[in-house]
């Protein structure tokens, strides 16, 4: 049986059961409580010494970091497949899950954690910053998906990088400029898919 070290508001976490999903694949979720700080408990750290979720065990295979779990998940259980044949369009899913890790998930991720205090204690200004970073990378996305339903085509793992967070707009204050159409043609696109339902947004 398959492990997931889990937390369930990570979108870390998220994207790794959007892809277990995908592939039909049974698992057993392990708590990881990160505001009680287990994630620095010692027996946590010999899984990943880094101390940070996601993490996954099949048999005893132990792997960390939500891109590498996925793409040992497409290469350990290929059907389907959630990253395309052809080299090119790999370097391409990677090149996008990577921007969306380190431009989309955290200035999103900072706009919820403002939104989360109390409305006095908000910095409005750090919001509207960070609410503008978001529809940058939304603008470059309608260019990316012009005639495509996915990022890279079929579905990838490129879309389920995205899935987490760009399935919140609303609870983000993000407000969908009208004139990206294939985002928003995109956005249905992932809500129809059963594997990014089950994460309940």
């Amino acid at each position: 049986m398959i492990r997931l070290y889990d937390y369930p508001d990570c979108p870390f976490c998220q994207k790794v059961r959007v892809a277990l999903n995908e592939k039909d694949l049974e698992f057993e979720k392990v708590l990881v409580d990160l505001r009680k700080g287990e994630q620095k408990a010692p027996e946590f750290l010999k899984l990943n010494p880094y101390g940070k979720v996601p993490v996954l065990v099949d048999e005893d295979v132990v792997v960390y970091d939500s891109t590498i779990i996925n793409e040992y998940l497409d290469d350990e259980y290929p059907n389907p497949p959630l990253m395309p044949a052809d080299s090119a369009s790999r370097a391409r899913v990677r090149l996008l899950e990577d921007f969306c890790d380190n431009s989309f998930i955290p200035p999103a991720g900072l706009v919820l954690a403002e939104l989360y205090k109390p409305e006095a204690e908000r910095d409005a200004e750090k919001v509207r910053r960070h609410q503008s970073e978001v529809g940058r990378v939304l603008t470059r996305l309608e260019t990316l998906l012009e005639g495509k339903e996915f990022l890279v085509g079929d579905f990838s793992l490129a879309d389920v990088a995205f899935a987490p967070r760009v399935l919140l707009l609303a609870q983000l204050g993000v407000e969908l400029d009208a004139r990206l159409q294939q985002v928003a043609a995109w956005i249905g696109r992932l809500r129809e898919r059963p594997s990014v339902r089950s994460l309940g947004f």
